[in-house]
């Protein structure tokens, strides 16, 4: 998909580092470029935002375990933090994804439904019980000690923005010709992509390895799994509407969060 906008060369490093902050949080961050190879060097540095949005969090909820409120009230602190880092904007992508899909209507009608400003029945529920997932699991995480929630809240956020890392690889169309998918859909080389991915499951282990061998096991799957579970929703995504589009990254987001933080309650 060429552009004058590509003619201008490949971003900077900082420039992608601007682009993912500034589209991806609420942080006081000036996107310096917003054009494709901008998209690129900031979706390769999505994960990096995921680990600044998941230390901040789990730091929150460590820091309410701590000061004596308990794992449940530190697990809503946890899943607070990155709503409030993005305005929730992901979470209305899940709601309205959701509403698309569920809706059994043809890509475009799917599409403008997903673009209504309101949110229906398949949302709603579908909003519910993902939040109510993620504290559950957050909780069981931090009554395991302030630390090992802090993990599962790095580990989770890490793999929430490299799933959409991989649903930005080459061979994937944006559903629309305008919004945040038709900036960087398609715009990350596979290898890359798939680079960014085995980067994030090995650091994730790596990370494990402080609470022991079967803690960096379940880091590790923890991270994997979260990022299979994406793209399975990614492909749906793609057979249905046609493509991705800002609202999908929002849910493959949250998907793979919820997913991570799952495997990471287990045992």
């Amino acid at each position: 998909m060429g552009s004058s906008a590509e003619a201008a060369g490949a971003a900077t490093a900082a420039e992608g580092l601007r682009f993912a902050f500034g589209t991806l949080t609420v942080l006081p961050v000036r996107v310096a470029r917003w054009d494709r190879a901008a998209g690129r060097a900031g979706m390769l540095a999505a994960p990096l935002v995921g680990v600044v949005a998941g230390a901040v969090a789990g730091a929150a909820g460590a820091a309410v375990v701590v000061a004596g409120g308990g794992a449940l009230l530190g697990a809503v602190a946890a899943a607070a933090v990155p709503a409030a880092l993005t305005r929730g904007l992901h979470l209305d992508g899940l709601a309205d994804t959701a509403d698309g899909l569920g809706s059994g209507k043809p890509a475009d009608e799917a599409l403008r439904v997903m673009k209504q400003s309101d949110i229906g029945p398949f949302g709603v529920l579908t909003l519910v019980l993902v939040l109510l997932a993620q504290v559950a699991a957050l909780c069981a995480a931090f009554g395991r000690g302030p630390l090992y929630g802090l993990l599962a809240a790095v580990v989770s956020a890490a793999t929430a923005r490299t799933a959409m890392s991989l649903a930005c690889r080459s061979g994937v169309p944006a559903a629309r010709r305008d919004g945040l998918g038709v900036v960087v859909a398609g715009t990350v080389p596979v290898a890359g992509a798939v680079a960014v991915a085995v980067a994030t499951v090995a650091v994730a282990g790596a990370a494990g390895l402080f609470f022991g061998v079967v803690g960096a096991v379940r880091a590790g799957a923890a991270a994997l799994l979260g990022l299979a579970a994406a793209e399975v929703l990614s492909r749906r995504c793609r057979s249905r509407l046609g493509g991705v589009t800002g609202d999908v990254f929002g849910a493959l987001c949250e998907t793979a969060a919820t997913v991570a933080l799952f495997v990471l309650a287990l045992g």
